[in-house]
């Protein structure tokens, strides 16, 4: 695999390469802006001609295809011996760098999932949402949770696995009761005893098995011991057993039957305009729809719907389930070599194919039909949402007298109790949404007040950017405006991106601290401005007055949104060091009792106020606390 590069920064489109200096191979290649960040990462087939095509009609490319290449400075590629190779390492960059111009899937809202945490001693049937986790078993995602707490309902009858909290569990155990679940059969009772761990998790693993759609030997071992049991006259036991049966029913009627008995597929359906796109899936096992999703994108560039499908499938089965089908609505470009990626992934043969007739095709019908309601929904949101945030910014610049919007907000905000413990947030707003990765915060050194504060946290925040700046000179243009780019990784570094506006809680002197500390630093490009609680004032530095905006103002309303993250910021941090310095304290002083045996202790029972209610030999199954030392704890904790 062979690299090459080409960067210049003169003027625009002054980087196309030269006639014949681009191979004619595959590969995949990047552009980069004048600060060598990525912001748009494709594979071709021959990069001659994929790269050629963006110089050869600038007019007719796609609007968003021209901004970027407005945006970008430079272009390097990398050749590659095959299409699949191609794949795999356009889908490394993309992810390793997160270029802003390329295709980004983004669930159109969080669904939640039917979780059984296999990793554990005792496996947990739970509801969840968000990233998965290893040694977790996922069902769905369901559309919403009542659906999956109506089916865990009605399972827990025939799997009474648990389903409690580790606190639950650890707490019924001490106290040898378990909860209402296991007086009414739903649960097992596996804390206190009633079931090995080896047999609870034989129902874990039976629970997940028929959630996978292999159903019909668990109702008809059901019926067989019913029928059993009425032969031998215990007809309350049949009775039972018919109820379970029943329930087992009742949650498969749930699932709509769609397909034949043995088919395992997902059925991927989109909707389209210029600028967008939205897609949806339904997840079938056993022929049975287990659950929906969906996705929405930008277009970046004029794509295909094959292009989009290619897309998704790489991003989206990177690290998730994949099924021995996938239906799709249009074919990928490159589908031999995607096929081959996937079943490679899998481990088997995965089939790819659009659907041309009968159930299936029906059903491709019906998730187009939802892909495009989705769409719509979208944008009706979007288009409000969009408004909104525009005009909340041009009035924020028209308030403040700026140059030019402030795409990035900065917002810092201190946070103590009696002037102990003090911490500061420094959190960020790209393009008026909160942008959590790039969130900071500090252990502010000085005691002496909030203003000294403000100037401390805003002098090291700049101090670190023009650090790493002067760090990569050779990659930062003199107008810089995003900040140093890490030339091993081209990766922004950790303060790299300097904000259009900083944005201090407070009023005048607070903002008057913010300034002087840019001064002093020889910052002069960014905007500075106080917010103060009691009147929603906005505070310029040095002025004597307030900048007055309307109460309806959008501009002030997001203000006021950013100073209020910045507050509950600072305020999770503040919290989260003065517990850890009440914790340590109640066991300060205890002859024989260091840091690490403080830590262990606090780790084994989780609070003081467990280890106040533990006994001397509860005490004692700490590693490293004898019984003297016990016997100490529970004296010093008893006299507090």
């Amino acid at each position: 695999m062979a690299t090459y590069r080409l960067l210049d920064v003169a003027s625009t489109l002054s980087f196309r390469p030269k006639p014949g200096s681009i191979p004619d191979s595959p590969g995949v290649y990047r552009f980069r802006d004048a600060n060598a960040q990525v912001i748009y990462v494709g594979k071709a087939k021959s990069l001659r001609q994929r790269l050629n095509s963006y110089f050869a009609d600038f007019a007719g490319l796609h609007p968003r295809t021209q901004t970027m290449l407005t945006t970008a400075a430079g272009v390097d590629w990398t050749v590659v011996g095959t299409e699949v190779e191609a794949l795999q390492l356009e889908y490394s960059w993309i992810k390793e760098f997160d270029p802003r111009f390329n295709v980004k899937y983004r669930d159109d809202k969080s669904y939640p999932y039917l979780a059984v945490t296999m990793g554990e001693e005792f496996p947990r049937v739970q509801v969840l949402r968000g990233a998965k986790k290893k040694g977790t078993r996922y069902f769905g995602p369901y559309s919403h949770a009542w659906a999956i707490r109506e089916t865990v309902d009605l399972l827990l009858r025939v799997f009474p696995v648990r389903t409690c909290s580790a606190g639950v569990f650890k707490r019924a155990g001490q106290i040898g009761r378990p909860c209402l679940l296991g007086y009414i059969d739903k649960c097992s009772a596996p804390c206190v005893g009633r079931v090995t761990p080896e047999e609870h998790r034989d129902l874990a693993e039976d629970f997940c098995d028929f959630m996978a759609g292999n159903t019909g030997r668990f109702i008809k071992r059901l019926e067989q011991d019913m029928r059993e049991a009425a032969g031998q006259q215990e007809y309350e036991r049949a009775a039972r057993i018919r109820d379970d049966v029943q329930a087992l029913q009742r949650a498969l009627e749930k699932q709509a039957v769609v397909l034949g008995d043995a088919t395992d597929a997902d059925v991927v359906a989109l909707a389209e305009d210029p600028l967008e796109a939205a897609i949806q899936v339904f997840y079938v096992r056993g022929g049975r729809i287990r659950g929906q999703r969906g996705w929405v994108v930008d277009k970046v560039e004029e794509t295909t719907p094959g292009d989009l499908v290619e897309h998704f499938l790489l991003q989206i089965y990177s690290e998730g389930e994949i099924p021995k089908e996938v239906l799709v609505a249009a074919m990928p470009p490159d589908a031999e070599a995607v096929t081959e990626l996937l079943s490679e992934q899998r481990g088997a043969r995965v089939e790819l194919r659009v659907p041309q007739r009968g159930d299936k095709k029906s059903l491709m019908e019906t998730v187009e039909r939802n892909a495009k309601e989705s769409l719509a929904q979208h944008k009706i949101r979007r288009a409000s949402d969009l408004t909104t945030r525009s005009k909340a910014l041009q009035e924020i610049a028209d308030a403040l007298d700026l140059d030019q919007v402030p795409l990035r907000i900065e917002c810092y905000d201190v946070s103590h109790l009696q002037g102990e413990n003090v911490v500061a947030s420094m959190v960020v707003f790209e393009d008026g949404l909160a942008r959590k990765s790039e969130y900071r915060r500090f252990a502010v050194r000085t005691k002496e007040g909030d203003v000294a504060s403000i100037h401390e946290v805003i002098t090291r925040r700049f101090k670190r950017y023009l650090e790493e700046k002067s760090a990569t000179g050779e990659l930062a243009a003199e107008d810089d405006v995003h900040g140093p780019i890490d030339p091993e990784t081209g990766r922004p570094r950790k303060f790299a991106y300097p904000p259009n506006l900083v944005v201090v809680d407070g009023a005048g002197p607070q903002a008057a601290a913010a300034q002087r500390a840019l001064d002093e630093l020889g910052v002069d490009d960014v905007a500075v401005c106080g917010l103060a609680k009691r009147l929603e004032e906005v505070w310029l530095p040095g002025d004597d007055q307030p900048v007055i905006m309307p109460r309806s103002s959008e501009g002030l309303y997001l203000l006021q949104r950013v100073r209020d993250e910045a507050h509950r910021f600072a305020i999770a941090y503040h919290r989260s060091k003065r517990s850890k310095t009440v914790k340590e304290s109640a066991l300060d002083g205890v002859p024989g009792l260091g840091p690490a045996r403080r830590q262990a202790l606090l780790k084994h029972f989780g609070s003081v106020k467990r280890l106040r209610e533990a006994g001397v030999a509860e005490i004692c199954e700490v590693p490293g606390i004898g019984r003297a030392t016990a016997e100490v704890i529970v004296s010093r904790l008893a006299q507090e």
